[in-house]
């Protein structure tokens, strides 16, 4: 399994915990989840490919507990980064230029 795909069944389940969640718990979460995918747009900037996501994961996502701390103090729960930070870069994948429904589109031109 590359990294993508690993990165990408732990974002996955970012996603399910987050759905799965108390609704009174997810609208903490949801402000989070917003901030996290603020910062990473900041971070990525324009068009971006899922491995420079991936490369940013890899990096560690102390930063996204760092924003869970300050969007929602009093909210325990909204500071996993296995929920929150998993769950925004699952929907920040999405725009990645070579995303294609869960998987990466193939970079090679066709014949």
């Amino acid at each position: 399994m590359g990294r993508f795909e690993t990165s990408y069944f732990q974002w996955q389940e970012g996603e399910r915990r987050v759905r799965e969640s108390l609704p009174d718990e997810r609208m903490a979460m949801d402000r989070v989840i917003e901030r996290i995918l603020a910062e990473l747009r900041r971070r990525l900037g324009g068009p971006f490919t899922i491995d420079e996501l991936v490369d940013l994961y890899d990096q560690g996502t102390s930063w996204c507990t760092d924003i869970a701390y300050s969007v929602a103090p009093g909210a325990p729960w909204a500071w996993d980064p296995r929920t929150t930070a998993d769950a925004a870069f699952a929907r920040y994948v999405r725009e990645a230029s070579d995303y294609a429904g869960g998987r990466r589109l193939d970079p090679r031109p066709a014949d």
